[in-house]
């Protein structure tokens, strides 16, 4: 009796398990424009940057560029040649792919806001790489001049992220800023500059 209710509660797990598995199996989602959860990147996953928040902080600076003064004197004028420096990251994170997407969008921008020319990122790494030069994330003004001679620029965008990082208790905040400047190549000289921040909190 007993090895037949044995064999019994066997069969009916053996039958129930790919059911109970599948209910456990992890599911995929498919988020963004044009998706059925197009707002699946609002949402943060921790205190860290993400993609959305770079592009955020990214934007608002490009827009307040393209609403200066300088901005304006080369929509008015002869069209500049513009390149663009790395932007330093002063946080503690691993930004390595996420600061070259950056730096890509960035380029994006300016290219279609159809007010400046801007030397490829490519070009700008063989000059560098054939005149045995080394391009930090630190601005060099005597390798700007070196460079942007070179490849004709007349201006480098650059900046630096940082982070200000506050805990008390169980909670933790962390402040973000983007600084976006623009330099004259001949002189080294500010010509613009702005900032965009971001707060990310979690509490436990």
């Amino acid at each position: 009796m007993r090895r037949t209710s044995f064999a019994r509660i066997t069969l009916v797990f053996s039958l129930a398990a790919p059911v109970l598995l599948g209910a456990c199996k992890p599911k995929a989602i498919r988020g963004g424009e044009g998706t059925e959860n197009p707002d699946l990147d609002e949402g943060a996953m921790g205190t860290g940057l993400d993609r959305k928040d770079l592009d955020d902080l990214m934007k608002t600076n490009m827009t307040a560029l393209m609403a200066s003064p300088v901005w304006a004197g080369w929509r008015n004028g002869k069209q500049p040649v513009i390149a663009i420096w790395p932007i330093k990251n002063d946080t503690s994170e691993h930004l390595d792919d996420q600061m070259l997407t950056l730096l890509s969008d960035m380029e994006t921008e300016l290219i279609n806001g159809g007010v400046v020319s801007v030397v490829s990122r490519e070009r700008q790494a063989e000059t560098i790489a054939e005149a045995n030069l080394q391009q930090s994330a630190d601005f060099n003004p005597a390798v700007a001049a070196q460079i942007g001679k070179q490849i004709g620029a007349q201006y480098f965008i650059s900046g630096k992220l940082q982070a200000v990082d506050e805990r008390l208790n169980k909670e933790r905040r962390v402040q973000y800023t983007l600084f976006l400047q623009v330099l004259e190549v001949e002189t080294s000289i500010i010509k613009f500059q702005t900032k965009s921040e971001r707060s990310k909190a979690i509490s436990r």
